[in-house]
């Protein structure tokens, strides 16, 4: 029996998983000679572009391993018949987790000590300026989906008012509804972005979003670097026109520009929101389940777009 090939544009983790790939399939890392190919391995960040498609003419399924298909050229998908799969779900509690760490990093200038004991500035009698309540705080979630959701669910249970804004209101919905990021971030001190990212919201927090939250306002992006304007981020943070913020993901990541590097307003992560042993081995078993299941000629667990 033949086994089936697959290309990966990316590993699996932790490295257990991507040894059961290895195992079950023969996996190819060069797109030039997997012509025949009809499953690709990627990631959100790298995605796959309609140039690596036509060199692709096999293929049948894209599998992500995580949410975003902002990299992915979803149309060219369409037109052709490709599905796609990603892993919801298993990775919303981690995202969640990372945005609520932000926010208290943020609020209680925990990365700003660490420096400040790590200069000897604290030996030398030096004074941490003084810190803001994250947990008596409204909070405003941009974005409810999956992940917003999860991260209402915490926020409430810390005893946190949550409002939030998504495309439409969400019937039964425990949280209350702003209809415009605007609304949201006036009324709200803490604006959590779990947004889907995409050309439809590049730039959703722009100027008068900022402007909107107010001086003592925090916001924390855990969703696409391009939701969050970065020259209106810029001039908040540098003008004193919000708090803080909180940031795990960037425009052209890695590199991050300088204005974010000498915030001391800003608690920066490398894009690390569903880095965790547990998730990263949750989305992987996803990622395999959904590929063999393609194989088996088995409905997708997770198709892109449906459920």
């Amino acid at each position: 029996m033949t086994v089936p090939r697959i290309l990966a544009l990316a590993d699996l983790k932790p490295q257990e998983m991507t040894d059961r790939l290895i195992t079950n399939y023969d996996v190819i890392r060069d797109i030039s000679a997997a012509a025949d190919v009809e499953v690709v391995l990627t990631t959100g960040g790298l995605g796959l572009s309609v140039a690596q498609m036509a060199a692709l003419p096999a293929l049948r399924l894209i599998a992500v391993n995580g949410v975003g298909v902002d990299a992915v050229d979803l149309a060219e998908a369409r037109r052709r018949g490709i599905k796609v799969a990603t892993t919801p779900d298993v990775l919303s509690l981690a995202v969640a987790e990372m945005a609520l760490g932000l926010a208290l990093a943020a609020g209680r200038r925990i990365a700003e000590g660490d420096r400040f004991i790590r200069s000897g500035s604290w030996a030398g009698e030096g004074k941490l300026a003084l810190g803001m309540s994250v947990l008596e705080r409204r909070a405003g979630i941009l974005g409810y989906g999956r992940i917003g959701c999860k991260l209402a669910d915490l926020l409430r249970g810390m005893g946190m008012e949550v409002l939030y804004t998504a495309r439409s209101e969400r019937p039964g919905a425990p949280d209350a509804y702003r209809p415009d990021p605007v609304g949201l971030a006036r009324d709200c001190d803490l604006l959590f972005v779990t947004a889907a990212g995409g050309a439809d919201t590049r730039g959703l927090v722009d100027a008068e979003v900022l402007t909107a939250l107010g001086p003592q306002g925090i916001v924390v992006n855990v969703a696409r670097g391009p939701v969050v304007d970065s020259a209106a981020l810029a001039h908040a943070l540098q003008s004193g026109r919000i708090a803080g913020a909180g940031l795990d993901v960037f425009d052209d990541e890695p590199n991050v520009p300088s204005f974010l590097l000498e915030a001391p307003n800003c608690v920066l992560a490398p894009h690390v929101g569903s880095a965790t042993t547990e998730t990263r081995r949750a989305m992987a078993q996803l990622v395999l389940d959904n590929i063999d299941a393609y194989f088996a000629n088995r409905p997708l667990l997770t198709p892109y777009g449906e459920g």
